[in-house]
């Protein structure tokens, strides 16, 4: 099946023959869906937090970042932007050259709006002698697009969300790096230093470093800090195999196998290099501006208090496990704590056995993450479940619709009537009782891939997407949820997201 030719190339990438085989036979086999208990929500999974509740664990957090701690803000951020831009890429396609829909309309009606509008209105002065006023009068949108999208305009098409002008200010725009670095200066930065990790595509590496260089300055100055900014690439030996609808290898019109990103789960080998005891994680595009910051700085604040408190308790009952003899009393009060704080549970457990000390302590020690759910406001994405594990327990998962068999009546009613939807905002401890880092690729559950179909060369193919970073790639971490406003999830999937209230100048 593999030529030697495919073996070099298999070895280049550093994967081995034998994850090839094992992904082929994740093609012919498929993914088991998930067996699921219920849609968490408040008190069954998901905690809702009164005002003084919320100060005690700001004031822990505040604490825990005088002393002496490596915070990192983790911001995946690879990839163009091209599907932000994919409806008026549509529209430079089309058989017409005036807005026909209601997304074009609302996009040209608008374009002043844009805190990018400057920057495109000297682009098009610079390329066409014309003001964008001036081509629109004329019905030239095609020719605003192309200096908006296009190599010899601003590129936009091409750049990654991260390089985009997102907000305005009096003093200037900020692009979403901009924005990152002003939050983590806010509530993730420990001894006037912020740590940022961005996940990047190779090609944009330079323009990265060229933006953090511009604006590091002024933003040390204006926040009192310096920033530590560090960068990683998906990894070559994360990428998938493809194959042929009948699961035969694909290969290239050169006859070669053709690999394709495995997705953002590919990212948790990226996290794993990270050495900090507390990293936040937040999408590149999940952003606002100043003026709208408050509620993000306390909520993030208040979940890295939380999960600081129930890291001390876990390493309070490993410890106490880790002697020789443990009393009745310790094992049910560290079992009521699984159960309760991170809403584990299991069926059948003898109540008074080395059987039940192993078991509280494989379950304890695990990597942390307390991860922000906000209500369902009808966004698409995954949600916050409480899902079966192998062992036959019950732990809180986010899962997504692949996950999920859709055949299956009684999960799909609890996918449509779930009351909180995953934003991605996640603080996670990446460190054990003894103070070593965790092998996070040991925490994976392999099993909740998705395979999607694709097409190369107008031939169509299947791809294989490994577990997800925020689902099965965490499969196996111990995760509490916390209910976070809507206002802390203002993500920007379309350009026109950016005319939403949230990511204007002024309200």
């Amino acid at each position: 099946m593999l030529t030697k030719e495919d073996l070099r190339q298999i070895a280049e990438k550093g994967i081995s023959e034998q994850q090839i085989c094992q992904q082929i036979a994740l093609f012919k086999t498929g993914f088991p869906f998930l067996r699921i208990h219920q849609a968490a929500s408040v008190n069954e999974g998901i905690m809702r937090l009164e005002e003084e509740a919320q100060k005690m664990f700001q004031e822990k957090w505040h604490a825990y970042r005088q002393e002496d701690h490596e915070i990192v803000k983790f911001v995946p951020a690879s990839g163009a932007a091209s599907r932000m831009f994919k409806d008026l890429f549509s529209f430079m396609s089309a058989g017409y050259d005036t807005p026909q829909t209601d997304f074009e309309k609302i996009f040209f009606e608008h374009i002043t709006c844009f805190a990018f509008f400057q920057q495109l209105d000297d682009c098009c002065l610079k390329n066409e002698g014309k003001s964008v006023q001036q081509l629109l009068e004329g019905n030239n949108y095609k020719t605003v697009l192309k200096n908006l999208l296009a190599d010899e305009g601003m590129g936009y098409g091409q750049l990654p969300k991260a390089l985009l002008t997102f907000h305005q200010y009096v003093d200037g725009a900020r692009t979403p790096i901009e924005e990152h670095m002003m939050e983590a200066a806010q509530y993730a930065s420990c001894h006037q230093k912020a740590t940022l990790h961005f996940t990047i595509s190779p090609e944009h590496e330079e323009l990265f470093k060229q933006k953090v260089a511009e604006c590091r300055e002024r933003f040390e100055e204006k926040n009192h800090i310096g920033y530590e900014i560090t960068y990683s690439r998906q990894k070559s030996s994360t990428d998938t195999i493809a194959v042929n609808l009948d699961n035969t290898l694909f290969r290239t019109k050169e006859g070669q196998l053709l690999f394709r990103p495995a997705g953002h789960g590919a990212l948790i080998e990226n996290l794993n290099d990270i050495d900090a005891d507390v990293v936040f994680i937040k999408n590149i595009d999940n952003i606002v501006p100043d003026r709208l910051r408050a509620d993000t700085v306390d909520y993030k604040e208040i979940l890295a208090g939380i999960l600081i408190d129930i890291q001390a308790k876990v390493f309070y009952y490993l410890k106490r496990l880790d002697q020789e003899e443990v009393d009745d009393n310790l094992l049910q009060e560290a079992l009521y704590f699984v159960e309760s704080q991170l809403c584990c549970k299991k069926t059948g457990l003898a109540q008074h056995s080395k059987e039940l000390k192993n078991y509280l302590k494989d379950k304890l020690n695990r990597p942390i993450r307390v991860c922000g759910v906000v209500k369902n406001a009808g966004e698409p994405g995954g949600g916050p479940f409480l899902a079966y594990n192998n062992d036959g327990s019950v732990s809180p998962q986010i899962l997504e619709s692949s996950q999920i068999d859709k055949a299956n009546a009684s999960y799909m009613k609890m996918f449509r009537e779930g009351t909180h939807f995953n934003p991605v905002d996640l603080v996670c401890a990446l460190r054990d009782y003894q103070g070593r880092s965790f092998d996070l690729l040991q925490f994976t559950d392999p099993q909740t891939g998705f395979i999607s179909q694709k097409s190369s060369d107008g031939k169509e193919l299947k791809a294989l997407e490994l577990p997800g970073l925020w689902n099965g790639a965490m499969s196996n971490w111990n995760t509490v949820f916390v209910e976070v406003p809507l206002t802390t999830f203002t993500p920007v999937k379309t350009v026109n997201d950016l005319l939403r209230r949230e990511h204007q100048a002024s309200s």
